[in-house]
């Protein structure tokens, strides 16, 4: 059964978050008290590009089991070090399809609307990070391995070590672009 593993927000557009006891999530808005919160886009590039647009990155999921192969290739990393919101166990997320959502704890449900894609800063944490998140497949196609974007649909408390409920969008499934 997939779980949360952690919680983690940050009020200031600081590179890693803080963990925390427990989330709340706001809907068509993301988590209370996070930097990245509204219904328009927050994250500084994009604001700059058009401040109107949608945000489509109101939470960001990363998978534990990133921590596990970054720590297998030399790099300390713990919860919310990489910017992430949540941080999930026994769901690889970068293979839902966009639409897929995800019902966290009694509550809460989000919406995946894309990959994150990672950015230099995550040299500036640690050195080689973006190059370990950034891989090619066996097309030589680019694979961003850094976590999933997604909107708040209906809000609620999510706490670590809820179960993870995924409901699959309608077929044809769409790839996760970036957003």
């Amino acid at each position: 059964m997939a779980k949360v593993e952690a919680l983690s927000l940050a009020p200031t557009h600081s590179f890693s978050k803080t963990q925390q006891n427990k989330l709340e999530l706001l809907a068509g808005l993301g988590v209370r008290g996070d930097a990245h919160m509204g219904e328009t886009v927050k994250h500084r590039s994009r604001v700059k590009q058009d401040p109107s647009q949608p945000n489509l990155r109101q939470v960001h999921l990363i998978h534990g089991e990133l921590h596990d192969y970054l720590k297998d290739k030399g790099f300390v990393i713990k919860a919310g070090d990489m910017g992430e919101n949540i941080t999930t166990r026994g769901l690889y997320l970068l293979a839902l399809p966009r639409g897929t959502k995800l019902r966290l704890g009694k509550t809460a449900v989000i919406e995946v609307t894309g990959l994150r894609n990672p950015c230099s800063q995550l040299n500036d944490f640690q050195p080689g990070l973006l190059e370990a998140v950034l891989v090619k497949d066996g097309q030589a196609k680019l694979v961003r391995l850094a976590g999933i974007m997604a909107i708040v649909l209906k809000g609620g408390h999510v706490f670590p070590q809820d179960d993870i409920a995924l409901e699959l969008p309608p077929e044809p499934h769409e790839r996760l672009e970036r957003v």
